[in-house]
């Protein structure tokens, strides 16, 4: 039987070298591990309701330098562009210098290619990636370590603040080749430092494609970050998306990840506060329908008292979709006066959609305050009655009712256009399901 892992070691056998002897060894780390685990499967616990089958069973290329200079048409941005303090486009996994710029910056805010930040000694970037995996066996993070190229690399320095967006925009795709491609990102920002950074994943045509990302990311004391991940990649795309995040004292982490299209996606989110006052919100919509799959796997710990953690993630499945919840907050001995809350609540407007949700406490202190909560249901059919007596086309209807379902979630995003912009997709998607249902009657 042919080893399904057997083309990921051939692709990290052609990974190009560095002459740096920490980078070299981190890449051997992650070889080493990802040796040892192999492709993840429904045997791990972790991965009980996730198969990322595309990765057994396609033959990948490695994305190089040729896969990165194709002409592609830019997406537009989800935000003004007089906002914008730095816009980093890649393609493939690899930086497009003549596609993007960073020229609204303060002294001393980095924000360009991970490979030219590793060129210029960069040694936050060695203190962050070193974190790696955040003492993680996930043989996913493995194979970024082991492949690792290029990506995004953001830096703060202390008491710096960005007033702008940092807009990141990764296209994947648009070759006959069934393309791999392992971003590692990397988010630094030093004390009292402030920053917001938008990343869109965007898939060009529906080739096949495997994109894995991974994220470091750490927060000095008060130190106060928000991250938008906006998740649209091609119709058979598989996606791992992966976010470690460090906190000290009194930082600030709230994220929003938006999931819409894509075959199979997994976005993990790792959180450790280390620090008293740290506070973290991960927020999240997903829309799915057809036979699409995709995956939302959380874990906070709270390794010290008075921080605090808070999750909502609302979801819309049609047809045969399914999603995957998976939410654990950790609270560590002596971490008291946590106080962690979690939600996840989805909609199912297909007979055949389904959705797996498993929120998790695991408490080792007695003065703490957490509680979470999972539901999933059908449309109100009382609500969708009302409104059609009003004259409302059904599909109409049934739009108002998926929005007002979502807003909930989307009404927590700060940003006003970008909160715009989310809301925008979320009804492109409606009008999608309504036309389809047209065609079908």
């Amino acid at each position: 039987m042919t080893n399904p892992n057997q083309h990921f070691f051939d692709l990290l056998a052609t990974q190009p070298g560095e002459s740096l002897p920490w980078l070299q060894a981190l890449r051997i780390r992650g070889n080493t591990s990802f040796a040892e685990t192999g492709l993840p499967t429904i045997k791990r616990e972790e991965w009980k309701f996730t198969r990322m089958e595309p990765l057994e069973n396609t033959a990948y290329v490695l994305a190089t330098d040729e896969h990165t200079t194709q002409n592609v048409d830019l997406i537009p941005s989800a935000f003004d562009t007089n906002r914008l303090a730095a816009r980093l486009v890649f393609v493939n996994g690899g930086y497009r210098d003549d596609l993007s710029h960073n020229s609204n910056l303060p002294n001393g805010v980095f924000c360009g290619s991970l490979r030219s930040a590793v060129a210029a000694g960069a040694s936050w970037v060695q203190g962050a990636l070193e974190q790696s995996d955040n003492g993680l066996e996930n043989p996913m993070i493995s194979l970024n370590t082991a492949a690792l190229r290029d990506g995004f690399a953001i830096f703060v320095p202390r008491g710096a603040v960005v007033d702008g967006v940092v807009e990141v925009v990764s296209l994947n795709g648009g070759t006959n080749a069934s393309l791999a491609v392992f971003p590692r990102n990397v988010i630094v920002l030093e004390q009292n430092a402030q920053a917001f950074v938008s990343v869109h994943e965007n898939g060009l045509g529906d080739a096949q494609c495997f994109a894995n990302s991974v994220s470091n990311i750490q927060l000095a004391q008060n130190a106060n970050l928000s991250l938008a991940v906006l998740g649209e990649q091609g119709s058979n795309a598989t996606s791992f998306y992966a976010n470690l995040v460090q906190q000290s004292r009194d930082s600030r982490f709230n994220s929003f990840n938006l999931s819409l299209g894509g075959g199979i996606s997994r976005t993990e989110q790792h959180i450790s506060l280390e620090g008293e006052g740290a506070e973290c919100r991960l927020d999240g919509t997903y829309l799915m329908r057809g036979e699409q799959h995709c995956d939302h796997t959380t874990r906070v710990d709270h390794r010290v008292p008075h921080t605090t953690s808070n999750e909502m993630f609302k979801g819309v499945l049609d047809d045969r979709a399914r999603a995957v919840f998976q939410g654990k907050i950790v609270v560590h001995p002596d971490a008291q006066q946590t106080d962690g809350q979690m939600l996840n609540k989805t909609m199912l407007l297909g007979d055949g959609a389904e959705i797996d949700s498993k929120p998790e406490l695991e408490i080792y202190a007695d003065d703490v305050k957490c509680a979470h909560g999972a539901t999933s249901g059908q449309i109100d059919e009382t609500a969708l009655f009302y409104l059609r007596t009003r004259g409302i086309p059904e599909h109409l209807a049934r739009g108002l009712l998926v929005q007002s379902f979502v807003g909930e979630v989307v009404d927590r995003i700060a940003d006003t256009e970008l909160r715009d912009y989310v809301l925008s997709r979320i009804m492109d998607w409606l009008l999608g399901n309504a036309s389809n249902a047209g065609e079908q009657a």
